[in-house]
């Protein structure tokens, strides 16, 4: 049985949202300094020639540099929420429409199961967790098996 090693990256972006039909105060427009953890694993017998599992530069430049290109000074907006036609009336440029209600549990799971397969794929490896803070005491994470 061989062990299984991970190296991890966190980014920190700006970000906006609202989480819909929640009956605190997340139902209005906010947003929070976001840090989110990237955890990339593989097997002990499965590291490179070097010894890592990936360097930490190409989670900068694949991970990261989507959240930073994609996300960071946006908002984030379910494709169903009822504000989105008045939002895009104001700043369409400022929203990114995603399809799912905004929280840190959903935004993790979409991290893990859309977005970073298709970056990692040409490095043969996969994000097994990833951890969504949205402020130093609250956090959501997604794993994959």
């Amino acid at each position: 049985m061989s062990s299984r090693i991970s190296a991890e990256r966190y980014h920190d972006i700006s970000c906006g949202h609202r989480v819909v039909g929640h009956g605190g105060k997340c139902r209005l427009l906010h947003g929070h300094n976001y840090r989110i953890h990237f955890r990339v694993e593989a097997n002990a017998d499965q590291l490179d020639d070097l010894g890592m599992v990936l360097d930490f530069g190409v989670i900068k430049k694949t991970l990261c540099r989507w959240l930073e290109d994609t996300w960071d000074h946006r908002f984030l907006i379910w494709e169903e929420d009822p504000l989105l036609p008045a939002l895009k009336e104001v700043s369409a440029e400022s929203l990114v429409v995603i399809p799912f209600n905004p929280t840190a549990e959903q935004i993790a799971n979409y991290l893990v199961e859309e977005v970073a397969p298709t970056l990692l794929e040409p490095y043969g490896c996969r994000l097994t967790h990833c951890r969504v803070e949205e402020t130093r005491k609250c956090s959501a994470s997604a794993f994959v098996e």
